[in-house]
């Protein structure tokens, strides 16, 4: 069993515990956070250790789970680094590039795991899509929500479209050559509706939308491949297929419609899947995979390398972001 400590107990730190305390694996030994207000009511809450200092409950852990703002990441991961501890981070991995590329170099001295929070990999409507994809060559995803006063001091494409931006680059295989993006400050002083636009070496263009003042929710990616479209809703949690097959002399389903190229070629059926998406939590599931690959030895199913990827592309799409909405604002 894993003796695990968690800095940061604020909303989502309390969701982490909660998680925790559920997977066989870990024992949670207390948590640490700067707000006395949070410690008091997390303390009442789940009836663990609230630690004074990070370096007391470093000191008693294996692992160190990291819910903070995103500001502090580093310092809180270099520390646990540097003391050998495991340590799952939330995203975004850090604040910057050049933080992230300074934190691998730690980890790899210490020679311990690191799991990035990528939560969507482990929405079960993308897991249950995983198998179907082959070369997507066209995706569209789009994130919007609500304006909320809080989320404003982190930058949408940071806070809402790097959950999509590490999707894609899960999915395709290939490096990008290419982004080209845009973004509006509509209420706040930075962008809050941001779109991008990746184009990889294989061909393949993605375009991403983020927004923060959308009158509706929706988390949402459509993703073609030749013979296939895919479609994730991240927030329903569904996953639909559609694929496009010969008939191959075999007489067509009248229940299904039928796709006529035209030019005197031969038509082609079209069939709808709809795979049995799991009930699963994806921050328990996350949190137990990281168990998993430290008992076993194994690779992180989101190392530290895919989170600086995620950020790096991030911060070349906020770069241009924030150039368009200077321009705007001039």
């Amino acid at each position: 069993m894993l003796k695990i400590g968690v800095i940061g107990a604020g909303h989502l730190g309390k969701i982490h515990i909660n998680c925790i305390k559920n997977i066989p694996d870990y024992q949670i030994v207390g948590f640490f956070d700067t707000n006395p207000e949070i410690v008091t009511g997390v303390k009442n809450e789940f009836g663990i250790n609230a630690y004074g200092s990070i370096e007391e409950l470093i000191q008693e852990v294996d692992v160190v789970d990291i819910v903070t703002p995103t500001v502090a990441h580093y310092e809180y991961a270099a520390h646990a680094l540097k003391e050998f501890k495991h340590v799952f981070i939330e995203k975004p991995i850090v604040a910057t590039p050049a933080e992230a590329k300074q934190l691998m170099d730690i980890a790899r001295e210490a020679n311990v795991k690191v799991q990035v929070g990528h939560v969507e990999r482990f929405n079960p409507a993308f897991v249950a899509a995983l198998p179907y994809f082959e070369t997507p060559m066209f995706i569209e995803a789009h994130r919007l929500s609500g304006f909320n006063p809080r989320g404003t001091d982190i930058p949408v494409i940071l806070d809402l479209m790097i959950h999509d931006i590490d999707i894609i680059l899960n999915v395709v295989k290939a490096n990008i050559r290419k982004i080209s993006a845009s973004g509006v400050a509509v209420i706040s002083n930075s962008a809050d509706i941001a779109n991008a636009r990746l184009e990889f070496d294989n061909g393949c263009v993605a375009n991403l939308t983020a927004s923060r003042v959308s009158l509706k929710t929706m988390r949402k990616s459509r993703f073609f491949q030749k013979d296939a479209y895919i479609s994730v809703d991240f927030l329903n949690k569904k996953t639909e297929i559609v694929r496009i097959s010969d008939l191959n002399g075999k007489e067509p389903d009248p229940m299904l419609p039928l796709l006529d190229p035209g030019n005197g070629k031969p038509a082609r059926q079209l069939y709808f899947e709809h795979p049995t998406i799991l009930a699963i939590n994806a921050i328990q599931t996350e949190l137990s995979s990281f168990a998993e690959a430290i008992l076993c030895n194994t690779p992180p199913p989101v190392t530290i390398l895919d989170g600086f990827q995620a950020l790096d592309i991030a911060h070349q799409i906020l770069e241009k972001v924030n150039n368009s909405v200077s321009i705007l604002q001039n």
